[in-house]
């Protein structure tokens, strides 16, 4: 199957990735032509547009880095929203469709919400991608000055907002004494060979001891 890409019309393989010069106008144009589906993800950013067809490894690892998100904030009965999918975008400064967005600060804020001015609203606390096609950076969130991004690529990578760029981190904000790349590492090494079930069942009994 090849790629059939137009204003009105969107066509990808599962796994393709395509890259190309567009305007604000052909990104809303390619996003609209999507109507309720999210598949394929698009960005777009300085003058250029990303399309990317998921497989479903992508799909797997968002979830579960996600479940491991909330396992944590479960942990410590703290209150939280979630959103996936999503799109961030900002009139002609960015578009991007992170897997996974969480508000936990600012819960409030998003509570019984359905829709969010990227302009005029909070951001959410965390965004999650998974980074298959090393386009991604953490600096796609500055438009919306996000706190926290995660980027999963072999192993999970921690950025915050300091000022006006995002700084590699050792620990995450919101759960400053585990550390994270290890533990979510442990978890999809468990889930790749037992199912996610055993993984997430174990992580949760972990967590509650």
């Amino acid at each position: 199957m090849y790629a059939l890409i137009s204003r009105d019309r969107i066509q990808l393989p599962a796994g393709a990735v395509v890259r190309m010069p567009g305007t604000w106008q052909d990104y809303c144009a390619l996003r609209d032509s999507r109507g309720d589906g999210s598949i394929p993800r698009i960005k777009y950013r300085n003058g250029e547009i990303l399309l990317m067809s998921p497989l479903p490894r992508h799909g797997r690892e968002a979830n579960i880095l996600a479940d491991v998100v909330k396992a944590l904030l479960d942990s410590e009965t703290r209150n939280y929203e979630a959103f996936t999918p999503i799109t961030m975008d900002v009139p002609e400064s960015g578009g991007i469709e992170p897997d996974y967005c969480f508000y936990i600060n600012n819960w409030r804020s998003a509570v019984g919400k359905d829709r969010i001015d990227w302009q005029t609203d909070l951001p959410p606390d965390l965004v999650i991608e998974i980074d298959v096609t090393t386009y991604t950076a953490a600096e796609d969130y500055l438009p919306y000055r996000v706190p926290e991004v995660w980027l999963f690529k072999k192993t999970l990578e921690i950025y915050a907002l300091q000022g006006e760029a995002y700084q590699p981190q050792a620990f995450s904000r919101y759960f400053p004494e585990i550390e994270l790349p290890e533990l979510v590492s442990r978890v999809l090494q468990t889930a790749s060979e037992q199912g996610t079930g055993v993984a997430l069942r174990e992580l949760r009994q972990r967590l509650s001891r």
